[in-house]
């Protein structure tokens, strides 16, 4: 297991042009903080910069302003100290569930054995075992989804980043592989960053929701969420007043908290 990383994002600017289109000011000015081994969560509106700003955590764009930092140094592309897993599963079919986990190792300097090991470890970390020799045809799309999560987690990066992982799935298996996530997480004491629409789901999960909204993108707010490690009730009180701070920094309610007395 590799050491969780601290990463450090620092006035970060991203803007995109192209021929006889105004500018979009993708991210303007995001500063924020992921301490070791934390669970953070980035929510808001399309258009708000969330996968924005993963995009550049994996390395994928250098072109920006400001700086990302993982231990302190700038982050120049991508690596193996940063696992990402999408909405979709993007599993090849032509492969089984092990091979399928094992590409994440091609550039592995472990042993064709270690690497079986790893491969196995995953599966069976992910509930899976059994399925080793499947093609994702053969799995349900939560199965299939948390073969990506193993195959992001078996490189053993310092950083996993999640990219609406589980919005393609039904209500109740979304439900389900939220508290697989927790588990896996806790299990593996990775660094996670998640991109979701879903307020609950963020709140569920976080120790930190940052909220964004658009035109342009930024960050609004930073919430703590200081509730039990959970499983958390997502229907105490608590858990509901989280949900509308939240919702009143995206914009999404109006707050009606009553004026403070002025003295005469």
């Amino acid at each position: 297991m590799a050491e969780p990383g601290r990463l450090e994002v620092k006035a970060v600017s991203k803007s995109y042009s192209a021929p006889g289109r105004a500018r979009v000011d993708a991210l303007v000015n995001a500063s924020f903080n992921v301490e070791p081994g934390a669970f953070v969560t980035l929510v808001g509106p399309s258009g708000c910069g969330k996968s924005t700003l993963l995009r550049l955590i994996l390395g994928l764009d250098k072109d920006y302003d400001g700086d990302i930092l993982l231990h302190g140094e700038r982050i120049a592309g991508t690596s193996l100290s940063r696992g990402i897993v999408f909405q979709d599963h993007r599993l090849l079919p032509w492969m089984t569930l092990e091979q399928n986990i094992g590409l994440a190792l091609t550039n592995s300097t472990l042993s064709p054995e270690q690497q079986r090991r790893t491969i196995q470890s995953h599966i069976e970390l992910v509930g899976l075992q059994g399925f080793e020799k499947a093609y994702p045809h053969e799995l349900s799309g939560g199965m299939a989804q948390r073969g990506a999560i193993a195959r992001g987690l078996v490189g053993q990066p310092e950083i996993l980043l999640l990219d609406e992982p589980l919005g393609a799935l039904d209500a109740l298996t979304r439900v389900r592989l939220q508290e697989e996530l927790l588990r896996i997480w806790r299990a593996e004491g990775v660094t996670m960053i998640l991109v979701t629409h879903d307020v609950d789901e963020a709140i569920f999960l976080s120790d930190t929701v940052i909220v964004m909204n658009a035109n342009p993108g930024r960050i609004v707010k930073q919430v703590k969420v200081d509730l039990p490690p959970g499983p958390r009730d997502r229907v105490s009180t608590e858990f509901a007043a989280l949900k509308r701070e939240i919702l009143v920094a995206m914009g999404e309610v109006v707050s009606h908290a009553a004026p403070q007395a002025v003295e005469a």
